[in-house]
């Protein structure tokens, strides 16, 4: 990869003033983002059952996985400055308006509508935001940067479902968004100042089309067995988290009587287990052996899953998702570390944002997959048939170790000249709301 851009080619260390800013604005925004999320869902729960809350959560993630990829190269065309000030700005006009039309209507429509808004400028700037991070320190830093931006990751739904929660309770669906509102505009502003001075990149001559440029970390797929199976590694785990979190979580705690509270505590006990042993494996995870962390917490995730899905007690509930969060502390970041490493020399910027539909692509497919399924077997037995689909991760994972010794020589032919990308470095964590981590 390239020395990143900063401010001052001469500056040896980290852009702190930038850096902290980025930190301090994607905390608000993500925390608004996450008590947002679990007001909605309580919301639609509320308004019209299993339905109600597929339809919310399919308006906002299935536009969101469509327009990810497209939102990489307009990023490259329109510099990651003048995007994400547009699309931000936008998104703020969104939800205030959303706040006071969810004031006057209790109908499901306009938090289709809302969700649907959301789920697009999320889409399109989340490459955008994912570019950052480079420009702000220097290669031999990133590592110390991303650590810091990753602890925002994972603090952030400790801070926003609690928050979501209360919100709901004291001032309902219009509160949440007026909260979601205000972080929006706190990074907004922080968004400005990170990007100041970034210059618009400049328009290569025979430029390939969108939709072109947009299909090459798909050819990286089809042509390297390594980089194919850590995809499916991840995606499989993806999709057996999104249905149980986001629709069977609300489901059974609405018929248990458990209220809105049990959600945001099990998504919270989650957090913070994840937020552990993320902590704990930026000191150690180097002296784990790979077969432990992608396979043993693989299967150990698949377990708890299941172990979820039978606990009688929302207070049970939550420490086995702890347990849960514990493993995809690990599991999730060495997904990471072992695709990167299977990415051919060059092509990172293409395989990263191909990644990301792991996590954003698999919750449409999730619920399309799952709410029917749920019909027949119920709550318990379509969670239970999660963590059996989750079980596809440790295999391929498996499978991908067991060509660790043999290099890919194979480049597929893409349609854009061999660049570096810095979205290359960018975190991604095995998480049930990853959803909404990037804003």
């Amino acid at each position: 990869m390239a020395a990143p851009t900063t401010d001052d080619p001469n500056a040896p260390g980290i852009h702190w003033r930038r850096l902290t800013s980025l930190v301090t604005g994607q905390a608000a925004v993500q925390a608004g983002s996450f008590a947002l999320l679990i007001a909605m869902s309580w919301s639609a729960v509320q308004l019209g059952g299993r339905g109600a809350v597929t339809a919310v959560t399919l308006a906002a993630t299935l536009p969101r996985a469509l327009l990810l990829l497209f939102g990489g190269a307009l990023t490259d065309i329109l510099g990651p400055r003048a995007l994400l000030l547009r699309a931000t700005s936008v998104r703020v006009l969104v939800l205030a308006t959303g706040a006071v039309v969810t004031a006057t209507t209790h109908t499901l429509w306009p938090l289709v509508v809302i969700a649907l808004a959301d789920g697009i400028l999320l889409g399109l700037t989340g490459p955008a935001a994912g570019v950052l991070l480079p420009h702000l320190a220097p290669r031999e830093h990133l590592g110390r940067a991303n650590s810091l931006f990753s602890m925002v990751l994972r603090l952030a739904p400790i801070a926003g479902s609690p928050l979501g929660a209360w919100l709901v309770v004291v001032g309902g669906l219009p509160a949440a968004m007026a909260a979601a509102t205000a972080g929006c505009v706190l990074w907004l502003g922080c968004a400005a100042h990170v990007t100041a001075g970034m210059p618009r990149p400049q328009p290569a001559p025979q430029q390939p089309s969108l939709l072109r440029r947009s299909g090459d970390g798909f050819r990286l797929l089809a042509a390297h067995p390594r980089l194919r199976w850590m995809f499916v590694a991840c995606f499989a785990m993806d999709l057996a988290f999104l249905w149980p979190a986001e629709v069977a979580l609300p489901l059974r705690a609405a018929a248990q009587g458990w209220g809105v509270g049990a959600v945001a505590l099990v998504l919270a006990a989650f957090s913070a287990g994840a937020l552990a042993s993320a902590a704990l494996g930026a000191a150690l995870a180097h002296r784990v052996p790979a077969r432990l962390k992608l396979v043993v917490t693989g299967a150990g995730l698949a377990a708890g899953m299941g172990a979820m899905a039978l606990v009688p007690s929302p207070g049970l509930l939550a420490a086995t998702a702890a347990g849960v969060g514990l493993l995809s502390g690990l599991n999730g970041p060495a997904l990471v570390t072992a695709y990167q490493q299977a990415v051919p020399e060059g092509r990172m910027g293409a395989a990263m944002s191909t990644f990301a539909l792991s996590g954003i692509g698999a919750a449409p497919l999730s619920l399309a997959l799952f709410t029917p399924v749920s019909l027949h077997l119920g709550v318990t037995g379509t969670w239970l048939l999660c963590a059996a689909v989750a079980l596809m991760s440790p295999i391929a994972a498996a499978l991908a170790l067991r060509g660790t010794g043999k290099k890919t020589t194979t480049h597929p032919r893409t349609t854009s000249p061999k660049t570096t990308d810095p979205q290359s470095t960018t975190p991604k964590t095995t998480d049930p709301q990853s959803t909404v981590t990037s804003v």
